[in-house]
């Protein structure tokens, strides 16, 4: 008999939600151990350890970190009772496949759920999630920003996290300027997600321990009238929300209803943005208002458009394009296009440049792993090597222009040897119900003016 008082958990994850579920539920519990955790779908994550200055008092080594192709082995080796799920934005039967393979090894297959894993806020905090990866969401939050600082409020946003550097120094992370980002070595990913709220003006906070994250955010130098939680990857909300918003993305009509933790994300909502409508099809759109109003119809629906311009129209017209994309929307999110081949087409290239013939390194890999990102270059950037290799495919590329469709401008970051120019996108709602009615509202419950 197995007289073993603490279960030994295994927490498969991809170094975000794993980290936030063991800090919040597991790090002081005494009725468990995590034995490890398991790593997926972001590059070098795994040979790694969760640090001893993170793990608490009951784990004064830290907790190593492998590989999830190592699961079987993994459980029986280590005597695993539970293997916990903290990942997100994979579709439900992949969910279930990894419960097969744990639950055959002997192990209980564990979901946690908001109740263990939510922090409250002493602010009035508004969460800004998606169904998807690439539906959105980062306009919404600007968006939503933008309306609350016209009425004087001050702003603090917080991100669901990208720990993929020194965990023990990115425990708490303020990002207030561009200096910031630079300063702490953020790799493209981070950029993308952070420059856009620092150069409108407001404080964004991410890192590895997101309650004390919470305490320094409700007590930012600057001020804070409200949090906004700048959700990512499909995940929910780490935090108590006094308002959930939810982004849909009627280009892949019907995710809403078969993703993991989308699904989820879009029953907990109080708003749901349909964004994309300039450019989605109308049965998309029509397949996702169902799928609304079957999960949530009390849900307020918001109409919304992608507007999108570039810097200089000129270098794309009638010009050959190498049309750079959001990597994670094209690798997980499985997106088959971005703002910049929407861009390109809009302001009439000629062609498109096919990159793959001229990548290097790691992104090679990347097409390897993901081979339907098709003609598309995904700007990979989760730490140096990536970024060289992106730097060196993109000059490698025989084309007249390279069109920039992420959030960030990559000139700032690599050195592009060819005419380049800028896709810049936002939400624009349309109609009625509008967001700037709807945070009216949020405003006056919550006594902010």
């Amino acid at each position: 008999m197995d007289k073993r008082i603490r279960r030994n958990v295994l927490i498969l994850g991809a170094a975000g939600r794993d980290f936030h579920n063991f800090n919040t539920f597991y790090r002081d519990n005494k009725n468990y151990k995590v034995v490890a955790f398991t790593a997926a779908q972001i590059p070098d994550i795994d040979d790694r350890k969760y640090p001893v200055e993170l793990a608490g008092e009951l784990y004064p080594d830290g907790i190593p970190i492998y590989s999830e192709e190592e699961l079987p082995r993994l459980i029986k080796e280590l005597e695993v009772d539970e293997c916990e799920f903290s990942y997100s934005d994979v579709p439900n039967q992949h969910v279930m496949n990894i419960s097969s393979i744990v639950n055959a090894a002997g192990a209980n297959f564990v979901l946690v759920g908001t109740k263990d894993t939510q922090v409250q806020s002493n602010k009035p905090l508004i969460s800004v999630c998606a169904v998807r990866t690439g539906c959105g969401k980062s306009q919404t939050s600007r968006r939503i920003i933008e309306h609350l600082m016209a009425k004087g409020l001050k702003v603090v946003a917080i991100r669901h996290p990208m720990p993929y550097g020194d965990l023990v120094a990115q425990k708490v992370q303020r990002f207030a300027s561009l200096e910031d980002i630079d300063n702490q070595n953020c790799t493209v990913e981070e950029m993308e997600e952070y420059e856009p709220h620092v150069t409108r003006g407001n404080v964004i906070y991410a890192g590895a321990d997101y309650e004390a994250i919470l305490r320094a955010a409700e007590n930012d130098p600057d001020g804070c009238d409200v949090i906004l939680w700048d959700g990512g990857n499909n995940d929910f909300s780490f935090y108590k929300s006094d308002l959930n918003v939810t982004v849909v993305d009627p280009h892949r009509a019907g995710h809403e209803l078969t993703f993991y933790p989308g699904t989820a994300t879009l029953r907990m909502s109080d708003v749901v943005v349909i964004n994309k409508m300039d450019s989605a099809d109308a049965a998309g759109i029509e397949q996702v208002r169902k799928n609304i109003t079957a999960l949530v119809p009390d849900a307020i629906v918001v109409d919304g458009a992608s507007t999108l311009d570039v810097e200089d129209p000129g270098l794309i017209k009638g010009k050959k394009v190498l049309i750079v994309e959001d990597g994670p929307t094209l690798t997980h999110g499985q997106m088959k296009y971005g703002a910049g081949t929407v861009a390109a087409q809009k302001f009439g290239a000629a062609e498109f440049v096919d990159p793959r013939p001229y990548t290097v390194g790691r992104l090679s890999e990347t097409f390897e792993t993901y081979p339907e990102i098709g003609c598309l270059l995904p700007a990979m950037g989760y730490g140096k090597q990536q970024l060289k290799d992106l730097e060196t495919t993109i000059n490698n590329t025989e084309c007249d222009t390279v069109v920039i469709g992420t959030p960030i401008d990559l000139s700032r970051i690599i050195k592009i040897d060819k005419p380049s120019t800028r896709v810049i996108y936002s939400l624009q709602e349309i109609g009625r119900p509008d967001l700037g009615g709807i945070l009216a509202d949020f405003i006056d419950t919550h006594n902010l003016v």
